[in-house]
């Protein structure tokens, strides 16, 4: 059976006639907990830190399997049917991939991360585009990923940064980003969703803005992507990058997409094998395209897997995933306060699953570490997000964050359990 057999077999089962896919009467999960083999074997656990890395579903880790098992070999090299079979597989995944946020398939680069993306933008365009007093723009919902390699190259050119401020309930302050505008930045370095308090920015708004004021955006989309669909073309953006294991497929692959034309005019983010057409000892050729920047044996069976995971999100639809979260939001921002000096962190207008919070004298870690013996997993800490953090006067938070298989009762469960802890350690 092929994997998209498999899938349509999979989708049919999930399938009711309500437009979330319930798994039986009183389950409000919209994929079931079978569907994912770790929740599976663990009917107790109740895992809250999709935000961080999503459980894998049985579909992608046989993909997995199969490929290492079945079809493995190295690609763009044998001429052998087995290699011809994976090169062929693997550039299928960059058109699968392209596809998922509307590109075309020669401005999709293979990452192993969206880190690695981000870096990739600052070292190939920001060495060779900036100069000494250029000013980029990142803003303060951002994770580290989309601070540090700009802080890096900062140093290496001699650059100006400044963040884009946010507002009282942590959404964008585009009166203050126009004011930033105003002092010509080359590029605008900005998240689509916070993985801190799940702020949605108004990508479209702030692309258009930067693009009149003369600037190139970089769009950190990793913790967007599970979340709602990403379409660069009407979105317009220069850079886009995306993650694997936050989007239900593996770690170890990422995604880089770059609008025709800038591709070309990018040097080489590393040098090695399977970017070049050739070598001798005094000159490089370079490989034209995405490929002059995947150096060495990429992630083949991650690029296959993360094929299998973008077709479980979109057997489930966008709009069942909002619809999802939106009624977990609800329910938990509900019963959070029942907890007695809870305090949930940011009111932006647009959120995604997502939901940070204190309690007053309880440290975040002992918060995690208690609730972890619980058998509840949530994330506790800075969340690579150290100048929000400073700038909301906090050293940290609690941070829940939803994926397809989560329930009410896993909301119930976490606040019973938050009672517990309050009373434990007050």
């Amino acid at each position: 059976m092929t994997d998209d057999e498999k899938l349509r077999r999979w989708f049919r089962q999930m399938s009711s006639s309500i437009p979330i896919l319930k798994r039986n009467p009183g389950d409000d999960a919209l994929v079931g907990r079978e569907q994912f083999p770790l929740l599976r074997s663990n009917p107790g656990l109740v895992y809250l830190d999709s935000a961080s890395s999503a459980q894998k579903p049985g579909l992608v880790i046989d993909r997995l399997t199969r490929f290492y098992s079945g079809e493995y070999a190295n690609i763009h090299r044998g001429l052998y049917p087995l290699s011809e079979a994976a090169s062929e597989a693997y550039e299928q995944a960059r058109l699968r991939l392209a596809r998922f946020l509307g590109a075309d398939q020669d401005e999709i680069i293979f990452t192993h991360n969206a880190t690695e993306a981000v870096n990739l933008v600052a070292h190939a365009w920001g060495d060779g585009n900036l100069r000494p007093g250029d000013l980029i723009l990142t803003s303060l919902l951002e994770h580290h990923a989309n601070i540090v390699p700009w802080q890096l190259l900062k140093e290496r050119k001699r650059l100006r940064l400044a963040a884009i401020p946010i507002d009282g309930k942590g959404d964008i302050d585009l009166a203050r980003y126009e004011m930033l505008l105003s002092r010509e930045p080359k590029i605008v370095c900005i998240t689509a969703a916070a993985n801190t308090i799940g702020t949605v920015t108004p990508l479209q708004t702030i692309i258009a803005m930067a693009h009149r004021a003369g600037a190139l955006v970089m769009v950190d989309a990793a913790q967007a992507a599970p979340h709602f669909a990403l379409d660069v073309k009407p979105l317009d953006c220069d850079f886009l990058a995306v993650t694997g294991h936050k989007l239900y497929g593996p770690d170890g692959i990422g995604g880089l997409y770059v609008k025709a034309g800038l591709l070309d005019k990018m040097p080489p983010f590393m040098g090695g094998g399977g970017m070049i057409r050739s070598v001798s000892i005094e000159h490089t050729e370079f490989a034209d395209g995405p490929r002059r920047f995947e150096a060495g044996t990429p992630a083949i069976g991650a690029a296959l897997a993360l094929t299998t995971a973008l077709d479980f999100i979109e057997a489930i639809g966008f709009e069942a995933i909002a619809a999802h979260e939106t009624a977990l939001l609800a329910h938990a921002m509900a019963r959070l306060p029942e907890i007695a000096g809870l305090k949930i962190i940011g009111a932006p207008v647009s959120r995604i699953g997502i939901i940070s919070f204190t309690i007053d004298g309880l440290h975040p870690h002992d918060i995690g570490t208690l609730l972890g013996e619980s058998g509840i997993c949530l994330r506790a800490g800075h969340h690579c997000a150290q100048p929000l953090m400073e700038h909301l006067g906090l050293s940290g938070t609690a941070r829940i964050s939803f994926g397809v298989h989560n329930t009410r009762d896993d909301v119930d469960r976490l606040v019973d359990s938050l009672a517990r802890v309050r009373q434990m350690l007050r």
